[in-house]
């Protein structure tokens, strides 16, 4: 594919452009809350928890101030429930964000790093098996640029270890786990119908997970607890911070709730040490919005990759390894290449801006010298050679044509 283009600027992210797709509905779900006179734990806060636990599939939604919020919550929440305690072991990939690892931490719980395997960027039973010691207690399954990081073997695997699973679902709202699915893009056989809306009417929000069997459903449902990150850029964005966690276990989401507003059980009443962590009524009224078109957003970032997929071909550039379309929200469309500095410079020079996720994995940061010695080869040669390309619902054809003529193009 070749294309002549008159495009000088090609964002990688135009948060104006996105919110503009949806302005109208946006403006008045805002105007409703101001006009309302009621800004914290009112109605549309409550609206937007019960309509997003129905779409991921869970029982219950907790809306809280931001995504590490939500990780550090959940974590605290199963401190003080007793089902974890502080010293015990979460296991963490080390190719992550950082928040994942600084909600460990923060509760005095000890994060063990593991590898990622370097075609699916996520974490293996045989990667793990080496780390598990009796204090153990749970994982956090990063669904990292929009990928399920979950599948069979890794389900079955932290069954059989009794590992609770976090799943910091920060990238992947939409996603989906398919255990049928696990493996190839070319498995064409499941009976899921994630790139439909599951009815006829495009704001449904059904009740199932959108699915003809029980083995497929959303990130965000399959462990424990999901945790969720409604940062404006998100596939899934606020008009500033916010965040949730969703999850089927009664107690769990009602210490969360406790301890996301100072711990009171009831007011004035705190029977717990908690913070003030709450979803304001405009971001929840926005997210709430924007989740009636999140599906078809997600249709358009799938379809986007696929176009890609299809036409980019570059033996200096590798594409990660191609999952099942339902699997894959493409929150972040990554590539890798050796030569990638050259390579930003190169498309930056050709008015295509990209980002960097993330050049310091956490067990190389300062903030966490302890950790410095570790070496995992696979995270560390991930973060040198990663480079985000442009990928969101916003971008037109021509947008799309320059980013793989760019690449294409590129000569180290």
């Amino acid at each position: 594919m070749t294309h002549t283009s008159t495009i000088s600027n090609i964002p990688y992210l135009d948060l104006k452009r996105i919110t503009e797709m949806h302005l109208d509905e946006l403006t008045q779900a805002v105007n409703d809350v101001v006009r309302s006179g009621w800004y914290l734990q009112g109605e549309a806060t409550r609206r937007f928890e019960n309509n997003y636990a129905r779409y991921i599939g869970t029982r219950h939604c907790v809306g809280v101030a931001n995504g590490l919020d939500s990780l550090t919550l959940t974590l605290r929440a199963l401190i003080e429930l007793g089902r974890i305690k502080p010293g015990d072991e979460v296991i963490v990939p080390a190719n992550t964000f950082l928040a994942t690892v600084l909600a460990v931490t923060e509760n005095g719980l000890k994060p063990v790093f593991v590898d990622v395997d370097e075609r699916t960027l996520c974490m293996t039973p045989e990667g793990i098996l080496p780390y598990l010691s009796d204090k153990t207690r749970a994982i956090m399954l990063v669904h990292i640029y929009g990928r399920c990081s979950c599948n069979k073997a890794l389900l079955s695997f932290c069954r059989k270890n009794q590992l609770m699973i976090i799943e910091d679902n920060a990238q992947a709202h939409g996603c989906l786990y398919l255990s049928n699915k696990d493996e190839p893009a070319s498995n064409t056989n499941s009976t899921c119908k994630a790139d439909q809306n599951c009815c006829e009417d495009s704001t449904c929000k059904a009740d199932s997970y959108c699915c003809d069997d029980s083995t497929c459903r959303k990130t965000g449902s399959i462990g424990l607890a999901g945790c969720h990150s409604f940062y404006p850029g998100k596939n899934l964005g606020a008009m500033g911070d916010g965040g949730a966690v969703t999850t089927d276990d009664d107690a769990l989401a009602d210490m969360i709730r406790t301890l996301a507003n100072y711990g009171f059980s009831r007011k004035y009443v705190a029977q717990h040490q908690g913070r003030n962590s709450r979803l304001d009524e405009i971001q929840a009224a926005v997210l709430d919005t924007k989740l009636r078109f999140l599906d078809q957003d997600n249709n358009m970032r799938k379809h986007i990759a696929r176009t890609y997929y299809n036409n980019m071909d570059n033996p200096l550039i590798t594409l990660p390894q191609l999952l099942a379309k339902e699997s894959n929200v493409y929150h972040i469309f990554p590539v890798f290449t050796p030569h990638r500095d050259k390579l930003q410079a190169w498309l930056t020079n050709l008015g295509i801006h990209t980002i960097i996720h993330y050049p310091i994995p956490p067990h190389l940061q300062e903030c966490y010298p302890q950790f410095n010695h570790l070496h995992f080869p696979n995270a560390e040669k991930l973060a040198n050679q990663e480079l985000s390309l442009p990928l969101n619902p916003a971008m037109d054809a021509e947008e799309i044509i320059c980013v793989i003529d760019g690449i294409n193009n590129f000569k180290a």
